[in-house]
């Protein structure tokens, strides 16, 4: 789950697909001119948050957004099948279309204008990368007893260790 909020501070979240993590953060693609990413763009702090409800635990994470390179973007963009590829291409990510039929029939005139040839990453496509700053772990126990253990960034780089009450 991504949250994110705009420059007014109000917030929105939705589930999203999580490519991949390493030391640089966690990385994520969308449409740049959808409403997380013009919430991105004009307030770059965001949270991820995952939940494993048969394990009973909660991971949050908060930090700083920015966009990956254009090389990163284009190879994902690449491993994508064909059809989301094309609607990469057509759908106005988050605006309002008048019914379904629209978006089918946009879908059909780009896959004849893309036919047989291979479909490049549109321009206002591509990835994002939340830096940690926090990290809260929380695990469920019996009568409100949970434990929770948050890392917080320092301004030196180094990861100061909490334990916050439930």
């Amino acid at each position: 789950h991504l949250s994110t909020a705009n420059c007014d501070g109000k917030p929105s979240g939705r589930i999203m697909l999580l490519k991949g993590f390493d030391n640089s953060g966690f990385v994520f693609f969308s449409n740049y001119e959808s409403r997380k990413g013009n919430e991105l763009a004009s307030n770059p702090y965001a949270a991820i948050t995952f939940l494993w409800l048969a394990l009973v635990r909660q991971v949050r994470i908060e930090g700083k957004v920015s966009q990956v390179s254009a090389a990163e973007s284009d190879v994902y963009f690449q491993s994508r099948p064909r059809t989301s590829q094309i609607s990469a291409w057509i759908s106005e990510q988050s605006k309002v279309v008048c019914d379904r039929a629209e978006f089918e029939s946009r879908f059909r005139q780009a896959d004849k204008l893309f036919n047989g040839k291979p479909v490049k990453r549109p321009p206002h496509w591509g990835g994002y990368c939340l830096k940690p700053s926090r990290v809260v772990f929380w695990q469920g126990r019996a009568g409100r007893m949970h434990d929770r253990i948050a890392y917080v960034s320092n301004t030196d780089g180094a990861w100061e260790v909490q334990r916050l009450f439930p």
